[in-house]
């Protein structure tokens, strides 16, 4: 077992991305654009009474943190952006990106910088980023801070996504600053003074779309090489053979224009794979512009994100997508697709055969398909065959003809014996939202496709305790509703951050029953049906 140390400055900071690319020559922390720098040397700014909040247990681990590291006053001041000592050398990234499918130009860490990448005893490599920590060179018209409201969200849905399995950048610390910030929430011109926090969020890269659109853009091909380069070396470095590599660049020739390929079509899996695990579990992420888009297939910058609750595909959590709808939770896996063909259309100088970019965008829609098919049987406690595809297209159809609760119709699901079609439909109940709208025809097709159901769930296997085991295993109990969310944000505003500490208990084991959280297992409480922050929120923060 690794020897763990109470001291965060003693991490062995290896800081791979800023020893490999190019900074900006520019030392003045100044908003600006940046040309042939893949990223700015700034300084965390300082807060005036910070507290720690919260903080991952698991995460402390990963880094070879003891737990009684979070005691340490250093710990505190380094999370709050007050010190930096060891072997950090802070900066923020510069990348570009589509939002909303229109091309923005230079975005960047606006409110994001990076205390350094540290190399582990397990020989892994993680970075530490500080959300919230203050202005950089990106950070536009924007005053680099970040409110309490957006960094409860990011901390606990950060945690409660990796214990789904979902992959996700992951959080190690919640600290409130002491320091007012204003927003205005809903962009209504009604600005108000929030109380500031900081996030210290970790991922293997925080690499995204954005950051070779950025220079693929300009022009500027010899950073875009840099910056591929670098990270299939040391992300994906088994797909690089010798004849590929010119030094540490990849080389101008059929070997490593065929890495690069090779890459991307990884990049495409993972992407593909990240959409179909969002749809298994309900999560919708409300911003997906290629600059929130990990060339890890990580869930990365929870804004307004949400959780589907009553089953609608059209739904979407952001105020600022309300009228186009382009990232509801049906559209994601196409967005998911159009942001892959933008990646390729950025390595395309590297490449210059768009043929084989496009086979892997193509491949892309044909790995989907197949993966969320078998993914939505596994929802149901059924091996795929063929045909299910009508059993699972009609499922959806009759969620849709009465608001059902996403989360606790498959959780309940599970609990039927098939025996009966009328217990079955009452064991389903509490998904309703408007039980008296489930009579008549509404009542008469969920009676006939549980009907259906139960016929093809027999022929597979008579055994319902192992059906409900394999449907409990993918179907979870417990997700981080919005309105737990927002209650977690009011008490913790008023001074009492004990509901933070709760819920990422709960969130650590979400496919268990834990009787004693059971209210948790609930519907929306209809006082959140439109309260703000628990049903769409704004990109504010």
């Amino acid at each position: 077992m690794a020897t763990l140390t109470n001291d965060l400055f003693a991490l062995d900071f290896v800081n791979r991305y800023t020893r490999d690319l190019p900074a900006d020559p520019q030392a003045m922390n100044l908003t600006r654009p940046v040309f042939e720098a893949a990223f700015s040397k700034v300084v965390p700014t300082p807060v005036s009474a910070p507290e720690l909040l919260a903080h991952s247990s698991e995460m402390l681990e990963v880094l070879g943190l003891a737990p009684e590291a979070v005691t340490e006053p250093g710990f505190l001041q380094a999370m709050a952006g007050n010190r930096v000592d060891g072997g950090m050398q802070p900066f923020a990234m510069a990348y570009g990106g589509h939002q909303f499918g229109h091309w923005a130009g230079q975005l960047g860490d606006g409110r994001a910088i990076a205390l350094g990448e540290v190399r582990t005893p397990r020989q892994e490599h993680w970075t530490l980023q500080l959300k919230g920590a203050g202005p950089t060179p990106y950070s536009r018209t924007a005053d680099g801070r970040a409110v309490l409201r957006s960094s409860v969200r990011e901390f606990l849905c950060s945690e409660a996504m990796a214990h789904l399995g979902v992959p996700t950048t992951r959080a190690l610390s919640l600290v409130s600053t002491g320091d007012a910030v204003p927003r205005d929430m809903f962009y209504d011109g009604n600005q108000q003074d929030e109380p500031g926090a900081v996030v210290c969020r970790v991922s293997r890269t925080f690499i995204r779309f954005g950051h070779f659109q950025l220079p693929a853009s300009r022009g500027d091909h010899a950073l875009l090489r840099q910056l591929v380069s670098h990270t299939i070396r040391t992300l994906d470095g088994d797909l690089v053979t010798a004849d590929a590599l010119d030094g540490e660049l990849l080389a101008e020739n059929d070997a490593g224009r065929a890495a690069i390929v090779r890459w991307y079509e990884r990049v495409a899996r993972r992407t593909a794979h990240l959409m179909v695990e969002w749809g298994r579990v309900g999560f919708v992420h409300g911003v997906m512009n290629t600059d929130n888009m990990s060339v890890l297939g990580e869930t990365i910058d929870y804004g307004p994100y949400g959780w589907l609750e009553g089953y609608d595909p059209d739904w979407t959590p952001n105020t600022t997508d309300a009228q186009g709808r382009r990232y509801a939770f049906g559209q994601q896996s196409r967005i998911g697709m159009w942001n892959v063909a933008q990646l390729g259309n950025a390595l395309m100088p590297l490449v210059e055969d768009p043929a084989p970019l496009q086979a892997v965008v193509e491949e892309y829609g044909e790995r989907y398909a197949s993966a969320w098919r078998e993914m939505m049987a596994a929802k149901l406690g059924l091996q795929e065959r063929e045909g299910d595809l009508e059993l699972i297209q009609g499922l959806l159809g009759v969620l849709s003809t009465t608001e059902t609760d996403f989360t606790i119709f498959f959780r309940r699901l599970g609990e039927w014996d098939l025996v009966d079609v009328d217990a079955g439909l009452e064991v389903v109940g509490p998904a309703f939202y408007v039980p008296d709208e489930v009579t008549g025809e509404v009542a008469m097709g969920f009676r006939s496709w549980l009907e259906r159901y139960a016929e093809r769930a027999r022929s597979e296997s008579a055994d319902s305790g192992d059906r409900r085991r394999r449907m409990h295993a993918v179907n979870p109990k417990y997700v981080l509703r919005n309105y737990m969310a927002q209650e977690a944000i009011d008490l913790a505003a008023a001074g009492d951050p004990s509901r933070i500490a709760e819920l990422l208990e709960l969130l650590r084991r979400p496919y268990d029953e834990q009787p004693e959280h059971e209210r948790y297992f609930q519907r929306r409480p209809e006082w959140a049906r439109h309260k703000a922050g628990c049903s769409m929120l704004s990109c504010s923060s």
